[in-house]
């Protein structure tokens, strides 16, 4: 199922985690990449993504997190 562009879930691909859509590369996998460091060439070169593969991931983690609510415990 399509859950945002170029997001998929299915529960038969990494146990319906959110995957680039043609691939099974997880957004978290993507995400962590680049916190750890990688520049978008080296995650595009490694699984084989494209630059709006990476964008979409950052655009769906961006979106996801928008709509968290936190709040402080005191």
């Amino acid at each position: 199922m399509d859950i945002a562009p170029r997001i998929i879930i299915d529960e038969k691909v990494r146990s319906g985690k959110p995957v680039i859509k043609g691939t099974r590369v997880p957004v978290e996998l993507v995400l962590g990449k680049l916190a750890g460091g990688m520049t978008y060439e080296e995650v595009m070169t490694e699984y084989d993504l494209t630059k709006e593969d990476i964008l979409a991931a950052l655009h769906y983690a961006a979106k996801h997190l928008s709509d968290e609510e936190v709040r402080a415990v005191i």
